[in-house]
């Protein structure tokens, strides 16, 4: 190694060996490697082995875990980084993408995907926020947003069919859950006051969008110290299907029924209702979600 070189880990998503994705974590180790980088390369079978070796390798101290895939790898390696100041990188190649976007790393490019990296090992890492999860039976970390509304119940859904496989599942999903949409009674705590809401989402984000650029917190920043608590107070199926397509441009804010708070500390409880993050699935209702200022170091 010379002293530019640095030992770098990069985790793969094993849901990647199909499809457009399965080069990108072979072509990132190449290139990393062909610098003059120590690479380790952890491929496992399933994100539960992935996240033990990725913890194991990073009580190794090495330079960087940098993570291949979407924001479901950004949230392995947020948790396999808790309590450490190793520097997370990513290189997106899934279907959503949003923390990438929210760190300015380009999406659908891998090439100038990894030239980023590349150039931003040579640097300092960056220091942005996240997000520490408690629940009935353990905890957890995230990095965009949590969600307990509408979306999530459209993934529990989705996550609970056996066909169609791919997207389209996602879609059935949504019209099941549209035909379904009601108005579900919160209660909010928000440092430490108490709000009840009924609202159709809940939506807890330290970035600015999820979902694949639907940018549900337009104002969010990484790195202030606060959550961005997004509430869309009920509506018809029609109005909110109008309101959709203004999420991704962010417009949708403007509208009354559209409530911005923030908090650093947010209590979430309500019946029936699954929390998802960073696209995964956390945990029954009531979470406690707490900041973590300044908590994950990024090669960004």
């Amino acid at each position: 190694m010379t002293s530019s070189s640095k030992r770098i880990v990069v985790a793969i998503n094993p849901n990647a060996s199909f499809g457009r994705g399965r080069e990108v974590g072979p072509a990132v180790v190449t290139t990393l490697r062909a610098l003059g980088h120590e690479v380790t390369s952890l491929i496992e079978p399933d994100f539960a082995q992935l996240l033990d070796a990725a913890r194991s390798a990073v009580r190794e101290k090495p330079d960087a875990l940098v993570v291949v895939g979407g924001d479901g790898m950004v949230n392995l390696g947020v948790r396999a980084l808790d309590g450490s100041r190793v520097p997370l990188g990513l290189v997106p190649s899934g279907t959503g993408n949003d923390m990438a976007r929210g760190l300015g790393i380009p999406v659908g490019d891998t090439e100038a995907a990894i030239e980023h990296l590349v150039a931003a090992l040579a640097k300092p890492p960056r220091v942005i926020d996240a997000g520490r999860i408690g629940f009935a039976d353990g905890g957890s970390r995230f990095a965009c947003i949590l969600s307990a509304g509408f979306d999530a119940l459209v993934n529990e859904r989705a996550n609970r069919m056996t066909r169609p496989r791919g997207r389209s599942r996602y879609t059935i999903a949504l019209l099941i859950e549209l035909a379904r949409l009601r108005p579900i009674s919160y209660t909010l705590t928000l440092d430490g006051v108490v709000h009840h809401e009924r609202a159709l989402l809940v939506a807890v984000a330290n970035n600015l969008s999820f979902g694949g650029g639907m940018k549900v917190a337009p104002d969010a920043q990484l790195d202030d110290g606060l959550f961005d608590v997004v509430l869309v107070r009920p509506l018809g199926r029609l109005a909110f299907l109008r309101i959709c397509p203004r999420v991704f441009a962010g417009t949708h804010v403007t509208d009354s029924r559209v409530v911005v708070h923030r908090a650093a500390a947010v209590r979430i409880e309500a019946e029936g209702v699954v929390a998802y993050a960073d696209g995964e699935r956390i945990a029954p209702l009531p979470v406690d979600i707490a900041m973590d200022a300044g908590g994950l170091h990024v090669v960004a």
